[in-house]
């Protein structure tokens, strides 16, 4: 049986000798093939006409430091079939086995004694029906993620389909796919897997034994908050809850003196802060084992210094307005009797005002009381007497 791989790419390689051209021509450049299969590795060459090809030879490099001739390895012999023809250098190579894989690169000589090569070649890779198994941990857990890989290739272009085994018996996988994946192992999951490949079934797969533990409760709870430090109004907050089952327990969250809960899933997200979100917050973790609850955080809003200043300039304005409100009140609710009275008092206020402003003056320049009924003349020395007699008058009613 035939089995190889056609790469989507084709690699042209053009040979400029003395201005005639020369052409080897691999349509792919990489090929991964089945152990103990039969493979064509494909190769067509063209030269000038009046050009004699003297010698055409497969060289396999298994590493830079070793290179062979394919027709002098005693490893290849009765195995490798050159179809060298019409230009046509392709290899046929059976019973392939991991020794085989390498570069490959295909040599034309010409009767001038030129040698003629493809350095990149074409790189063959062997694989088999092995079973690589990719787990979280050593110790697999109910609930773990599992990768089950079949083969280190994949053999064809169109890919043949892979059987999957667990304990002897047929395991539901995509069709044709190499890889077998758990995403939460159960208890159920547990056994003996292996797999082989449509038209191989004789190769010996390996298999692998996987052993689920029992899963636990939540353990381990915590909430913590992004970004940390003080809140502004107006910022992003994320609540994010840690902890730590098996399988992966569903997460719900809660605020305090709140029956209902105000979200769900790894994170609780409040996109603009607000002092009407501020609060005490807690996540609770359940799976079949078990639950559990976190201790709560406290969520409170800081206000920024442009929001105190606008609200202490409001309250100010505030109160200003409120004064000037209540006296105009007070203003429009005065009774005429309250003016009247208001008014006599400052007219009362006035002449008491007159009579200190007259008593303060020096007394050697007035007339004493007691000096109109002894002498006025000589108490008062005046050029004005009838005046100065009323004067005094008035002042002694």
């Amino acid at each position: 049986m035939v089995s190889a791989v056609l790469l989507q790419s084709v690699i042209w390689i053009s040979l400029i000798a003395t201005g005639e051209q020369y052409d080897i021509t691999h349509i792919i450049s990489r090929m991964c093939v089945v152990r103990q299969s039969t493979v064509l590795i494909p190769c067509k060459y063209t030269h000038p006409q009046h050009e004699q090809v003297s010698a055409v030879e497969w060289l396999h490099e298994k590493s830079p430091e070793k290179e062979v001739r394919v027709s002098q390895d005693p490893s290849f012999e009765g195995r490798v079939e050159l179809q060298a023809d019409a230009g046509n250098c392709s290899l046929l190579l059976r019973d392939v086995n991991e020794s085989d894989a390498g570069l490959f690169r295909f040599v034309l000589s010409t009767g001038s004694g030129r040698n003629w090569t493809n350095a990149q070649g074409i790189r063959l890779e062997v694989t088999d029906a092995e079973v690589e198994v990719k787990t979280q941990s050593d110790n697999v857990t109910e609930g773990d993620w599992i990768l089950f890989i079949c083969g280190s290739c994949i053999p064809s272009m169109t890919v043949p389909t892979y059987i999957w085994r667990k304990d002897g018996h047929l395991h539901s996988q995509l069709h044709g796919d190499n890889m077998l994946d758990l995403e939460s192992v159960g208890l159920e999951d547990r056994g003996r897997y292996s797999c082989t490949m449509s038209g191989h079934e004789r190769l010996n797969s390996t298999s692998v034994n996987i052993t689920v533990r029992p899963g636990y409760s939540p353990q381990s709870i915590s909430v913590s908050i992004s970004p940390s430090g003080e809140i502004v109004s107006g910022d992003s907050v994320t609540l994010n809850c840690i902890t730590d089952a098996k399988p992966p327990a569903e997460i719900s969250w809660f605020k305090e003196d709140e029956t209902s809960a105000v979200g769900s899933g790894q994170s609780f997200s409040i996109s603009s802060f607000s002092s009407s979100f501020s609060g005490r917050f807690y996540c609770e973790a359940q799976n079949k084992y078990g639950s559990q609850r976190s201790a709560s955080v406290s969520l409170t809003v800081k206000e920024s210094s442009w929001s105190l200043i606008t609200v202490t300039v409001g309250i100010t304005a505030a109160v200003v307005m409120t004064v000037i409100v209540m006296l105009l009140i007070r203003r429009n609710r005065v009774t005429p009797s309250e003016e009247q009275k208001h008014r006599g008092s400052q007219q009362h206020q006035t002449v008491e005002s007159h009579e200190d402003a007259y008593m303060t003056l020096d007394p050697k320049s007035r007339c004493s009381e007691y000096d109109i009924l002894d002498n006025m003349k000589r108490s008062c020395d005046t050029d004005e007497p009838e005046d100065q007699d009323s004067t005094y008058y008035n002042m002694g009613e």
